[in-house]
C-alpha cells in the first residue's frame, strides 16, 4: 500500500499529479458535477487526495482562537465545492422546496455567494442534494477546508505569505499588526469591493479551488471549542450554538482570511458575508 504522502514536501506538478491520480483511481474526472433529477447539473466539484499537512498556525501568526500547528493527516479522498454555493444554485432548492425567503433579508443574485442564510438552511440544501443526485454531500469539516485550501502550501495563502490585489476579495490587503513605515502607512493597499462578487473572479489555488480566501467566510461541520472573543474564557466551550468558519470576507481584512484563520459563528447567524460549499463523498 502506497504512504500517504507528507504534501508540503510535494512539488506543483506532483500535487496535481497526485489529485488526478486519486480521480482516476475513483473513476472520476478530476472536476466534474452530479446531475440533478432534472438532468441539469449541480455544483462544480474538484477531487482532492488524501495526503498528511500541517494544520494551525505558527506560534508568531497565530491569531485569536486560532489552533497550534499540529500535523493532520486526510486519510480519505472526497470532493470539495470549487465555489461557494451560488445564489442561483440555492434558489433551484428553494423553488423546488417552498424555501421561505424572509422579506426584510438582503438577497445576493446569480453566480454572488449564497448568503443571508444560517447553518440550519444550508443543512437543509445539503440533505436535498444529496436527494436530488444519490450522493451523500454535506459540510467540509475544518481539517478538509484548510488542507484544501492550502493545497499543498505550508504559507499563509496558498499564494504565499502575502495576499494581493488579484487574489482574493477581502476589505484590506494590509496584515493586522504590520504597519507600514513613514508616508507609506498612509497609502491605501487595495480599493476594497465592500460587497461579495461573483465566484471565480480570482484565480483558483493547484487543486482548483476558487476564493478559498475572502469572499465569504464559508460554514463547516466542527462545533467551535474555545474563545468566542476576548471577554471570554479561553476555555468556553457553546457546543451546538457556535460552530467554526473558514475562509475570511470581503468584510475583514486580509490577515483574517489566511489558511490557518478561523470564526466562531451561531448556527442559526443570517450575514452578508456568511456562505458554505459542499463537500461530496467519493466512494
Amino acid at each position: 500500500m502506497q504512504a500517504t504522502p507528507f504534501v508540503h514536501d510535494l512539488s506543483p506538478a506532483q500535487l496535481r499529479t497526485h489529485q488526478e491520480n486519486t480521480a482516476r483511481q475513483r473513476q472520476y474526472d478530476t472536476y466534474f458535477q452530479d446531475t440533478l433529477s432534472d438532468a441539469s447539473p449541480g455544483p462544480e466539484l474538484a477531487v482532492i487526495p488524501t495526503g498528511v499537512f500541517t494544520l494551525g498556525e505558527t506560534e508568531n501568526d497565530r491569531g485569536f482562537g486560532e489552533l497550534q500547528q499540529r500535523h493532520t493527516h486526510i486519510d480519505t479522498p472526497f470532493a470539495l465545492g470549487r465555489y461557494c454555493v451560488t445564489a442561483d444554485e440555492f434558489a433551484r432548492f428553494a423553488l423546488a422546496t417552498d424555501y421561505f425567503w424572509a422579506d426584510h433579508l438582503l438577497r445576493s443574485e446569480g453566480r454572488q455567494p449564497v448568503t443571508n442564510i444560517d447553518r440550519r438552511d444550508a443543512l437543509a440544501y445539503l440533505a436535498w442534494l444529496s436527494e436530488e443526485t444519490g450522493q451523500h454531500y454535506r459540510l467540509p469539516s475544518e481539517a478538509e477546508w484548510e488542507y484544501a485550501a492550502r493545497a499543498g502550501s505550508a504559507s499563509r495563502y496558498c499564494f504565499g505569505n502575502e495576499l494581493g490585489c488579484s487574489e482574493g476579495n477581502t476589505g484590506s490587503f494590509r496584515l493586522e499588526g504590520r504597519n507600514g513605515e513613514g508616508w507609506r502607512r498612509f497609502l491605501p493597499f487595495c480599493a476594497p469591493m465592500n460587497r461579495a462578487i461573483d465566484v471565480g473572479c480570482y484565480p483558483a489555488n493547484l487543486w482548483g479551488l476558487f476564493d478559498m480566501h475572502g469572499n465569504v467566510w464559508e460554514f463547516t461541520s466542527d462545533a467551535w471549542h474555545g474563545p468566542i472573543d476576548a471577554l471570554h474564557s479561553s476555555h468556553t466551550e457553546k457546543i451546538g450554538q457556535w460552530f467554526v468558519t473558514k475562509g475570511g470576507s470581503w468584510f475583514e481584512p486580509a490577515w483574517f482570511s489566511r489558511s490557518a484563520a478561523r470564526k466562531p459563528r451561531r448556527s442559526n447567524e443570517l450575514d452578508m458575508n456568511l456562505g458554505f460549499r459542499v463537500v461530496r463523498e467519493t466512494p
